[in-house]
């Protein structure tokens, strides 16, 4: 890594990973200049505002068993990063579930009948479990009994994803759902446990005072304060490279074409755009790999309802399949400066959906209307109340671990391999559903590499231990995952 002012190393994206790579690197007094799309800093963790309501893209808890990582949010924000109890439930057929379950809540809720009902399936699923275990259903159902899959797993998963549960492979329930079992929840519900060994029942996170986008924009006052530059409205229009290494950027800076020269590049913007953007061109079978990746995509619809209270959760999962909301946040609970009047509340209504689809295509017109109308069919607050709202459209928030994606991904990662100062990190980056400590692991390793270490950025993943020093071998406990397709050949 030879960088100068002339030619520094170039941060494409100005998300957690690309803004802690930056940070590493002006750090240790590299050059460096961030390139960002966007009009802000936090890419997938930036925080909204609107009319002085804060919300996030989703709820952003932070939360890690990596040291490295949870000392720089201490760093960066000191006092403001808050200490926030979590607090969940599930709404399903105009019932409210705490989520961890617990078993008078679910036996108050069901009555005992169907509580009854419930464990007889799961009693049943004991005796005849489904065989050969290929999907998410078969897996589900044989460790709660298909009438808790109905009412807790599936119309959830569905909206998420929106792949049916058949056609979901049982291995991603495995990882998802690791060490729990109905009688593992049945114990959990009836004993105090701080939840922390199993991935889906953590108790307890950090979260910065104003929402996310506080840790990044804290991050980028350090970028620029140690001589680093953040570009916002800069988009990227070509990769000039020589078949051996990147040489320079060409991008798009408010309206004006430049070229960048760069010592290395450190790259979080989609592999599909990536490929697209490389003169030469990649191959063309290079370029259909990176078609081939696909993500599912966002909506959030902010209510500002006038009521100071609406409900004490952080947020619900919405398990109901007669609304097409999934989630609902409140961030007046996540902090209670998101929201710049009390005597006011700001819920977001998530919606997951893919770009070109009905949801997605609707007006913002319809899409309030239609949150409007759900929030109050579920009884959280009527309609009337809301007296504002706005609408936020996510491109490429999840990506997708559909069949065949693994191979377009290797494709890709094979011909880039000669671009020696060609360095992806990140969740679109490296097309990995991660977390944001992930992410940030990533881009330390990255850094670290340019000065002579070799770490394999690809083995810190979300689904196996990454063994190479101490506790980084607990960031997988701290990953979501994405569900995989059956296999054809487990369906044969």
């Amino acid at each position: 890594m030879l960088a100068s002012a002339e030619r520094p190393v170039v941060v494409i994206g100005a998300g957690p990973a690309g803004l802690t790579a930056a940070y590493d690197l002006t750090r240790r007094g590299v050059p460096t200049v961030v390139f960002e799309r966007d009009g802000q800093v936090g890419g997938l963790a930036r925080t909204v505002v609107y009319k002085g309501f804060r919300f996030d893209i989703g709820g952003h808890r932070f939360f890690t068993k990596v040291g490295a990582v949870r000392d720089l949010w201490h760093e960066w924000l000191g006092k403001d990063l808050l200490q926030r109890p979590r607090l969940s439930r599930i709404y399903y057929r105009g019932r409210f579930f705490d989520y961890p379950l617990k078993a008078a809540n679910v036996v108050a809720n069901l009555g005992p009948f169907t509580s009854a009902s419930m464990i007889a399936s799961y009693l049943y699923a004991q005796m005849r479990p489904i065989r050969p275990e290929v999907s998410f259903e078969d897996w589900i159902c044989n460790r709660f009994g298909r009438r808790l899959f109905d009412r807790f797993f599936k119309s959830y998963t569905e909206k998420v994803w929106g792949i049916p549960c058949s056609d979901i492979g049982a291995q991603w329930a495995a990882q998802r759902i690791k060490g729990l079992s109905l009688w593992t929840a049945m114990i959990n519900a009836l004993k105090p446990s701080n939840g922390n060994g199993i991935r889906t029942l953590i108790h307890e996170f950090e979260y910065p005072r104003l929402g996310p986008g506080m840790m990044w924009e804290a991050c980028r006052d350090r970028i620029e304060e140690s001589g680093g530059r953040v570009a916002l409205n800069t988009r990227i229009i070509e990769l000039l490279h020589d078949g051996s290494r990147i040489d320079a950027v060409v991008v798009e800076e408010n309206g004006v074409r430049r070229t960048q020269h760069a010592s290395d590049v450190i790259s979080t913007m989609p592999i599909r755009h990536l490929v697209k953007g490389l003169s030469p061109s990649a191959p063309t079978a290079v370029r259909d790999a990176g078609d081939r990746l696909k993500y599912r995509d966002f909506m959030t619809v902010a209510l500002v309802v006038d009521q100071p209270d609406v409900f004490p959760d952080n947020w619900i999962y919405i398990h109901e399949p007669s609304v097409r909301v999934g989630r609902i946040q409140n961030f007046k609970n996540w902090s209670p400066e998101m929201v710049p009047d009390a005597r006011l509340t700001c819920l977001g209504l998530e919606y997951f959906c893919s770009a070109g689809d009905d949801l997605w295509t609707m007006s913002d017109e319809d899409v309030i209307a239609l949150a409007k109308r759900e929030v109050e069919a579920i009884g959280l607050v009527r309609a009337d109340r809301v007296v504002d709202a706005t609408v936020l459209r996510v491109w490429k928030a999840y990506p997708v671990y559909d069949e065949g994606y693994e191979d377009a991904l290797a494709s890709i990662r094979d011909w880039l391999a000669p671009l020696t100062n060609l360095h992806l990190v990140g969740r679109n980056g490296m097309h990995k559903y991660n977390n944001q400590d992930h992410s940030m692991l990533t881009a330390r390793l990255a850094v670290r590499n340019l000065f002579g270490e070799q770490h394999d950025l690809w083995a810190v993943n979300a689904d196996e231990e990454y063994h190479e020093e101490g506790e980084l071998k607990n960031l997988a406990a701290t990953q979501p995952l994405v569900p995989t397709p059956v296999s054809p050949r487990a369906l044969r």
